[in-house]
């Protein structure tokens, strides 16, 4: 009797381990995606205060930028405001998504503003 219940049940682990693999392998995607685009929202934080810092003590504008894009993540686009002694910063971009399978997800967008206060010029 205990050999035919085993005979039964030898395609079980098979049959569970092929049904599990794909959700499994898909959850672990979405994962590493979720990873990614709190990488780049970390990133696009430090591109805005890295920016905000480097005009706020004086350095030119465009090279500030410049620097900030070489923090931030590709396709992130930097903004530089000027007002009453105060250099606020916004940095926006786009994060896609998984692609593949998952290419019916959008992405996500990520930003970040920094505010710095101007240093006096002596």
């Amino acid at each position: 009797m205990k050999r035919d219940r085993s005979r039964s049940e030898r395609g079980a682990v098979t049959a569970e381990l092929a049904l599990g693999l794909p959700v499994l392998l898909a959850v672990t995607t979405g994962l590493v995606w979720l990873l990614s685009v709190g990488a780049a929202q970390v990133r696009t934080i430090d591109a805005a205060r890295e920016t905000a810092r480097a005009v706020a003590r004086g350095d030119d504008p465009g090279d500030a930028v410049a620097l900030g894009r070489r923090v931030a993540p590709d396709g992130v686009r930097i903004e530089v405001v000027t007002r009453d002694g105060r250099v606020t910063v916004r940095a926006r971009g786009h994060v896609r998504g998984p692609g593949g399978l998952f290419d019916f997800l959008p992405g996500a967008d990520v930003g970040a503003e920094a505010v710095a206060t101007a240093e006096e010029e002596s």
